[in-house]
């Protein structure tokens, strides 16, 4: 039997029965299965955590082997939080409590986030930045990590003040401020001396000047608004505390990567028995039974709902009784499809990655003509996230590769989005503009959705600027200028593009040149500046055959005018040659 690799979902009653079916508990089958059970184990626990479930949640991690799966919890709470940095005190306190009864796993925590720290600075990396700091903060706020961290990073940030920098700072003491004031009362006023110095100079953006302004407005009320630990979160009594006080920037930090990946390992079932014995001095036997009582009875019950499924698709189908719609009750206040949303959402927020997402999405039974929801919500779930997620991109793809219904449901929500996005703020835009750009270069979406897009001054505006300048940016960095000009010029497409390339006057040309090569993208305009530049004389050609034309009619009706003349006179001069004859004959006659 081969076990299924990293990176392929599998779920979770499947994994149970295929370890079940391995009777040789040392093999590397059978640890690979454990490894994997275990990583999506912790991740779900990591996930669920908040301020009401955490003191339940942690006997069920501690339930866990975290000895041999602390890599994969240090990298899961790192990424929840990175994730959903509201909820980072909350990922603090947990770390506080692991920390206090297996320090290692703290310790590597607190070694990984520093080198991240790291490495987001020096790439100038803002949001990688701010999402550490935090964590460090209220780690710092528990006492995890020790105050000369604070003080160093408090330093680096205001030694060569940026706007970005001094922003940072601002955020990162108005998190942990009432700690550094408390234990390092000078350190914490080097700081304030610092940011006052900061303001006197006058060389930050006025934003930023204010944010320092409100900085000294909350020392003033002691940080009454930001104390050090919420209530709910003071878990960890004063004397279990364990600070890693020997780690700071300076510090040759070892991230220890190689604990991320699975590593078989010769004395399985000896190390699992250790981690029992450990298991159980720290939750006790009564804790543990009730544990595994309710992890059987988990199982037992995907088990028998995926028999169910099974029995459901092989059984004949039962004739239906013929009142089923007689009492059939109509629900006008839409409780359904809340509900339905809201399953969409938890499913989506849940899951480790696309693919496991899209499976769970894919068992939901949507109602006729409600598919058109899963692509709402899953716009809207990558709206609220603090930066774009690859991750909605993936799943948008994949759906729009599954089902022809999904493609033409994105395309109506593209259509709709543009019209109204107007309403969204920036960081909201940005993420729609970039989960509509990896649909598009990844051609799950036909590039026929452009016509959409008119590019002109009366018919965009600022937002819509900025959504058409994301999106071309994107599709510019994932296919590159020339592919991305190629699908343009396309011959075939070009009735779509009449309205994002305008030739129809030369007002709209030439503001999409402006606006292309403003952006960065001027390679795109090619073909609207020899349009533009060919526009007068073509101009001019249209008027000569104007006037050509005029003068053809001209020439017609002096040609019929002439025609008429000469046949007059010919008539007059015929008239006269008869009159001269009958005079000639009266006069013979008279003589």
């Amino acid at each position: 039997m081969v076990a299924q690799g990293d990176g392929i979902y599998i779920p979770p009653f499947r994994l149970a029965q295929m370890k079940k079916e391995i009777q040789d508990k040392t093999s590397i089958e059978y640890q690979k299965l454990s490894w994997e059970a275990l990583k999506k184990s912790i991740n779900g626990l990591i996930n669920k955590v908040s301020v009401n479930n955490i003191s339940v949640l942690i006997l069920e991690i501690f339930y866990e082997n975290l000895v041999r799966g602390r890599g994969l919890f240090a990298r899961s709470m790192m990424k929840a939080q990175s994730s959903s940095t509201t909820f980072t005190n909350v990922y603090a306190a947990l770390l506080a409590i692991v920390n206090t009864k297996m320090p290692e796993i703290g310790e590597l925590v607190v070694k990984r986030l520093i080198l991240s720290f790291r490495k987001a600075y020096s790439r100038n990396d803002k949001a990688g930045c701010y999402s550490s700091l935090q964590f460090i903060a209220h780690l710092l706020n528990q006492q995890v990590i020790g105050i000369v961290v604070g003080l160093q990073i408090a330093a680096l940030l205001l030694e060569h003040p940026t706007d970005d920098s001094v922003e940072m700072a601002v955020s990162f003491i108005t998190e942990c401020g009432a700690l550094l004031y408390d234990l390092q009362p000078k350190g914490f006023n080097r700081i304030f001396d610092r940011f006052r110095a900061i303001l006197h100079e006058g060389e930050i953006d006025k934003r930023v000047q204010y944010t320092i302004e409100s900085l000294f407005e909350l020392r003033k009320k002691s940080f009454v608004s930001h104390p050090p630990i919420r209530s709910g979160l003071d878990l960890v009594e004063l004397d279990d505390q364990i600070t890693h006080e020997d780690i700071n920037l300076d510090s040759k930090l070892d991230p220890e990567d190689s604990l991320n990946y699975f590593h078989a390992d010769e004395n399985f079932e000896e190390n699992e028995e250790k981690y029992k014995i450990i298991r159980e001095e720290i939750l006790g036997e009564d804790v543990i039974q009730e544990l595994e009582g309710k992890k059987n009875r988990g199982t037992g019950e995907l088990e028998s709902e995926d028999e169910e499924e099974g029995g459901a698709d092989t059984d004949q189908p039962t004739e239906a009784p013929s009142n089923q719609n007689e009492n059939k009750i109509l629900d006008n206040t839409e409780t359904d499809l809340i509900n339905l949303r809201r399953t969409i959402y938890l499913t989506i927020m849940s899951s480790m990655d696309f693919e496991e997402c899209a499976h769970k999405l894919l068992k939901i039974k949507f109602p006729p003509g409600q598919e058109k929801e899963l692509c709402n919500m899953l716009i809207e779930c990558c709206c609220q996230e603090k930066t774009y997620l690859r991750f909605y991109g993936l799943l948008g793809q994949r759906f729009c590769d599954l089902d022809r219904v999904y493609r033409e449901g994105f395309e109506e929500c593209f259509a709709g989005q543009y019209a109204t996005i107007h309403r969204l703020d920036t960081n909201k835009l940005r993420n729609v503009a970039k989960f509509f750009a990896h649909l598009l270069h990844s051609d799950g979406l036909p590039w026929t959705i452009m016509e959409y897009i008119r590019l002109n001054e009366e018919d965009t505006t600022s937002s819509g600027r900025i959504f058409i300048k994301i999106i071309f940016q994107e599709l510019a960095e994932y296919l590159g200028l020339p592919k991305l000009n190629d699908r343009l010029q396309d011959p075939i497409m070009q009735p779509y593009y009449s309205n994002l390339l305008p030739r129809d006057s030369p007002q709209n040309t030439r503001f999409a040149i402006n606006f292309f090569t403003y952006i960065g993208l001027g390679g795109l305009t090619e073909g609207l500046r020899e349009h533009l530049k060919n526009a007068p004389q073509r101009m001019l050609e249209q008027q000569q055959r104007k006037l050509e034309s005029e003068s053809d009619s001209d020439s017609s009706d002096s040609d019929s005018s002439s025609d008429s003349s000469s046949s007059s006179s010919s008539s007059d001069s015929s008239s006269s040659d008869s009159e001269s004859e009958e005079d000639r004959k009266r006069k013979r006659t008279r003589r």
